[in-house]
């Protein structure tokens, strides 16, 4: 079974006061874009996870898609198998490639098992492995509120603009973002999101974020400011950081980043 699990952007984002169990109270627009992991389950007689691709840091035992395994395994004594991971997505760029490929792992086994979970189910077992794990589980457009697990409809549709990613390799931490972080108050922000056109974001979107990880490397802010000499509508970093985004009416020019990379996508409803 192969399964391609895309990464999202953040419209968007802000960052209230703390609620009572230590996470940020959060409001953002997810939308999912056409850049992929590729995930291949087979049969195996012990569970075993391959990476090619992109490296993946740290003791394996503490990746996602190996705590997604273990916790279906706990839930519904599912048999082991072979997990070969094609990472195309980079990591601590706040594309929520870890929680796309944790999320769909629980699709695939779902359906490698015949298990028939419910999507509700799904959504509910992946907020025990992240906040932004339950968006991936239908991978729709979606307001997203709480910590990252309340999910409601979203009628925002991007098709026809064209979308340019720079990645310019630097890997930004969440805890790293969080620290410098100054919470506001502010009300119905969303209904300022969704009453304006895309062309007119840029006055009234913003990602908290920008602030304290722009000051820790300057270089993203040149970045945006690019995007938008490039021409783009609307830009923003992504998430926590470090991936800078522009949307444009009509196909950009390469900015051929010196390291990093960069991809450019014309946006098409065929994710959702």
């Amino acid at each position: 079974m192969i399964i391609f699990a895309p990464a999202k952007i953040n419209l968007g984002l802000a960052v209230h006061g703390k609620r009572p169990d230590g996470f940020h109270e959060l409001t953002s627009i997810f939308y999912p874009i056409p850049l992929y992991d590729v995930l291949e389950i087979l049969p195996s007689i012990e569970f075993e996870i391959e990476v090619i691709g992109l490296e993946i840091a740290g003791n394996m035992e503490d990746n996602l898609i190996w705590r997604a395994f273990h916790l279906m395994k706990r839930e519904f004594e599912i048999d082991n198998v072979r997990v070969i991971l094609q990472k195309n997505i980079p990591m601590g760029a706040g594309l929520g490639g870890g929680s796309s490929d944790a999320s769909h792992l629980l699709k695939g086994l779902n359906d490698f098992f015949n298990l028939n979970i419910s999507a509700v189910k799904l959504e509910e077992l992946s907020a025990e492995l992240g906040s932004d794990c339950p968006f991936f589980i239908e991978s729709k457009p979606k307001l997203v509120k709480g910590r990252g697990e309340v999910l409601l409809k979203c009628d925002v549709n991007l098709s026809g603009y064209y979308l340019q990613l720079i990645q310019p390799g630097i890997s930004v931490g969440t805890k790293e973002a969080f620290a410098g972080i100054k919470p506001l108050e502010r009300k119905s922000i969303e209904m300022e999101w969704f009453n304006a056109h895309p062309s007119e974001w840029n006055g009234t979107m913003k990602n908290d974020f920008e602030e304290t990880v722009f000051r820790q490397y300057p270089v993203l802010s040149q970045w945006k400011q690019k995007l938008y000499n490039n021409g783009a509508m609307y830009a923003s970093m992504s998430g926590s950081g470090s991936t800078l985004f522009g949307l444009f009416e009509t196909e950009p020019s390469s900015l051929h980043p010196e390291s990093g990379k960069e991809w450019i996508f014309e946006l098409t409803n065929h994710l959702f």
